[in-house]
């Protein structure tokens, strides 16, 4: 059985760090690309960052370059994403996603809430 866990969302204050945390198990991690999206109230889902399959390579939405990083442990089964610097915008749902795009697979986690407030 699939399954994609995230965990590390809260509250925090602007400026404030999060780290999240997404345990993937049922499938074979190191084969998959895995990312994050995020889904604010109102708005459509959309890409924060990537990782490639062996962490060779990650690209990240404009909007959280520098900010954010996208990491995972092909040992742990795990993907992380450190946000430092978080402000109200940040505010979403954060999903995490695994993807094999050669055979067509794509797996969703249930999402974790991040709210940036004072």
């Amino acid at each position: 059985q699939v399954q994609l866990v995230e965990s590390g969302g809260g509250l925090v204050q602007p400026g404030g760090s999060l780290r999240l945390s997404c345990a993937a198990s049922g499938f074979t991690f190191s084969r998959y690309v895995m990312s994050w999206y995020r889904q604010a109230p109102g708005k459509e889902r959309e890409l924060v960052a990537a990782i490639t399959s062996y962490g060779g390579r990650a690209n990240y939405a404009d909007s959280v370059k520098v900010r954010f990083t996208i990491s995972r442990d092909n040992a742990k089964n795990t993907v992380y994403l450190q946000m430092n610097s978080l402000e109200p915008e940040d505010t979403a749902v954060y999903y995490c996603n695994a993807k094999w795009a050669t055979i067509g697979l794509e797996y969703w986690g249930q999402g974790t809430q991040v709210t940036v407030s004072s």
